[in-house]
């Protein structure tokens, strides 16, 4: 079983919503997620900080959440997920296989048969 990860912060308003977009649409989806809270665990704040891969750090500063992974591979942060979302390719930047009848199991569908 795949257990996506996501890593959250209690705060600021802005993040917050975006945390709840993530994990709103896993759970829509029945997609198993574990809820990491960066500011009240400083386990998890060092593991975000030890597991995201250089190229996807902020030019200056820390990364700030919601940032997933699946298990203890790094998926992207808010932005790469609304991107793939938006592109019908959620399951994909998850590392999952998309389920039949999901609009990206359609679209792969369609790209395979052209």
């Amino acid at each position: 079983m795949i257990i996506i990860k996501i890593l959250f912060i209690t705060s600021p308003h802005n993040i917050k919503k975006q945390q709840q977009d993530v994990m709103g649409f896993l759970a829509a989806n029945k997609i198993e997620f574990e809820e990491c809270d960066i500011a009240a665990d400083e386990t998890n704040r060092k593991w975000m900080r030890e597991n995201i891969p250089e190229d996807a750090r902020p030019a200056t500063g820390n990364p700030l959440p919601p940032q997933i992974f699946n298990d203890e591979k790094y998926c992207g942060n808010y932005e790469t997920f609304f991107d793939a979302r938006e592109d019908n390719a959620v399951y994909a930047f998850l590392g999952m296989t998309a389920p039949p009848g999901s609009k990206e199991a359609e679209a792969l569908a369609k790209k395979a048969q052209q």
